[in-house]
């Protein structure tokens, strides 16, 4: 049980006017129906998250909440901290980290969210709050206005001089190849060259055969990178094997009613892996979960050593013999 802390906390910085915000869409968005602010706020938290989180509730909607941003705003903890900072606030039910689908035209796109709430939430209410998201309006592209009429008759295209056909090319790399190849610029930990590349495209070709997005592929491999990768082949090779999805067996297609929105993604806070929001409490994966319940071996208690029967009782007898 949460003990009240009776000293007082620290005070975070107050809000600079370069903090950075998010692009449109991203960022931090606070939940409804949440207690005005006061002194009681975020009193049964240890003093670095209540620091975190005091800083976080004055942050503006759509402001910056990645880890790197808050770490420079405040300058008692790195980034670590902070990280592990905003684990536990998800584990107070104060945050979640989402990704909502945005209409963009002809495909979806993801945008990523922080949902903030200054009253804490049990995952009844977060898991019913999150499927809400679906049915909210979502921003679309707006389309490219068509540039003005002119009175001038349109000039004729210029000739096309004749060229000679291209002879055919060919075949280009694998969805597979190529996903791996852009891990570099995801992140440079990931760079590979193109041996590397070649070696581990069955690996992740067999992620597609089962049905998985490159997009969904990219976000596995790159979500909740260590500080420091020595083999950048090696750390992908264990991902690719570690986190194969399942192999769903093929279903026969009939016309059926239309289907749901995409749901909101829930990403697990300590290592950003997504899933539905049920399968995700208190903002965590399953194994980042167990983690935290474990936490580290605690060595069993040292017994003493039986005592010496035989020496014990000599001492009787010369404590018996008469003086």
């Amino acid at each position: 049980m949460a003990v009240r802390q009776t000293s007082s906390a620290l005070q975070p910085p107050a809000l600079s006017d370069a903090y950075p915000m998010a692009n449109p869409g991203y960022g931090k968005r606070s939940t409804p129906d949440q207690r005005p602010r006061s002194r009681e706020d975020f009193t049964l938290l240890p003093t670095r998250e209540r620091y975190v989180a005091g800083f976080i509730d004055h942050l503006p909607e759509g402001a910056s909440m990645s880890v790197k941003q808050l770490a420079k705003q405040l300058p008692l903890y790195g980034q670590q901290a902070i990280s592990k900072a905003l684990t536990a606030l998800s584990v107070a039910g104060h945050l979640r980290r989402v990704r909502c689908p945005v209409d963009a035209g002809e495909e979806t796109r993801w945008v990523y969210r922080t949902f903030w709430s200054r009253t804490a939430r049990d995952n009844e209410w977060w898991n019913a709050y999150l499927a809400t998201e679906t049915s909210r309006p979502q921003p679309t592209t707006p389309p490219v206005p068509a540039p003005p009429e002119s009175n001038r008759a349109p000039e004729p295209p210029p000739a096309v001089p004749q060229q000679r056909p291209t002879p055919p090319c060919g075949p280009g790399p694998s969805p597979a190849y190529v996903a791996l190849a852009r891990l570099g610029r995801e992140d440079h930990r990931l760079a590979l060259s193109a041996d590397d590349c070649a070696t581990l495209e069955s690996q992740a070709a067999e992620w597609l055969a089962r049905g998985v997005t490159v997009d969904y592929l990219t976000t596995a491999l790159t979500a909740g990178l260590p500080a420091e990768i020595n083999s950048p082949v090696g750390f992908l090779r264990r991902r690719l094997t570690t986190k194969l999805p399942p192999n769903l067996p093929l279903q026969p297609t009939r016309p059926g009613p239309a289907a749901p929105p995409a749901r909101v993604l829930v990403e697990c806070t300590e290592c950003g892996t997504p899933g539905p929001p049920q399968a995700l409490p208190d903002g965590l994966c399953r194994p980042c979960r167990q983690t935290r319940d474990t936490g580290p071996a605690t060595p069993p208690p040292t017994l003493p050593a039986p005592p010496d029967i035989k020496t014990h009782m000599a001492n009787l007898r010369n404590l018996l013999k008469p003086v």
